[in-house]
């Protein structure tokens, strides 16, 4: 068997600065997902754990522990001597970073519902980090990754609501987003890293975009045909602006 794989990278050139993946039906029958990078091609399942691999027989190391938790809870009835050391949360970290990369792959094949599945999986580790993490330097280790995921979070929730044409979700989504991250650097006592957060800077810098996109409502409309009435002192036209928005109002409420 041939093992080189320069043709197959010809065929689907890098393009440094854009993320390219793309999805396709493997040989066992189960999608599959290829992420171009510069020295070759990440190739993920679509399901489960994207490297197919079943730790200690279960769907995830994420699974595993947890069951590991409910075995602790049988036989000590509390959650409290259960911790997660050096090797528990290595073994999660690497694992959520590959969740990580395929979440990426399906917002650039914008689908927003597989994005979610995999940020709320994610998500869900991190908290079982930081409840369980024998001391905080092991719980920042996969909390600091947190920021990450909320801003892809929150891009995906935005970008289908604009799919949609729903300005008005996409901007609510992305406030939302906004204080979530306000709120995970606060909660864990960053405000320093608060300060200097591409995210927030990403996520502050899309919500003035989407609000100047958002098309006007009547009412606001009218409001800046009023505003061009007075400014050119058209009272009388100004006059009629402002019953026409009093109306609008009124039927609106």
């Amino acid at each position: 068997m041939n093992q080189d794989l320069t043709k197959l990278l010809q065929t689907w050139p890098y393009q440094a600065g854009q993320v390219m993946a793309r999805r396709f039906k493997g040989r066992d029958g189960n999608q599959k997902i290829q992420l171009r990078v510069d020295l070759g091609i990440l190739q993920m399942n679509a399901e489960g754990r994207p490297d197919g691999k079943r730790p200690m027989g279960h769907e995830s190391w994420f699974d595993f522990y947890r069951s590991r938790l409910a075995e602790h809870l049988i036989e000590k009835r509390s959650p409290e001597s259960f911790t997660l050391g050096i090797e528990e949360c290595s073994k999660l970290q690497q694992e959520c970073i590959q969740f990580h990369h395929r979440y990426i792959c399906f917002f650039q094949l914008e689908d927003f519902d597989l994005v979610e599945r995999d940020c709320e999986r994610n998500l869900a580790v991190f908290e079982f980090v930081a409840e369980h993490a024998a001391t905080e330097d092991l719980a920042w280790s996969l909390l600091q990754f947190v920021p990450q995921l909320l801003l892809m979070q929150t891009r995906a929730h935005g970008m289908a609501s604009l799919r949609d044409g729903d300005f008005e979700a996409a901007v609510s989504q992305i406030q939302e987003g906004v204080s979530e991250l306000e709120r995970f650097y606060t909660e864990n006592e960053r405000l320093d890293l608060m300060e200097a957060s591409p995210e927030l800077g990403s996520l502050r810098e899309w919500l003035g975009q989407v609000k100047n996109r958002r098309p006007l409502t009547e009412v606001e409309r009218l409001e800046r045909d009023l505003a061009e009435a007075i400014r050119l002192e058209d009272y009388e036209k100004a006059a009629l602006v402002r019953d026409q928005i009093r109306k609008q109002q009124a039927s609106d409420s």
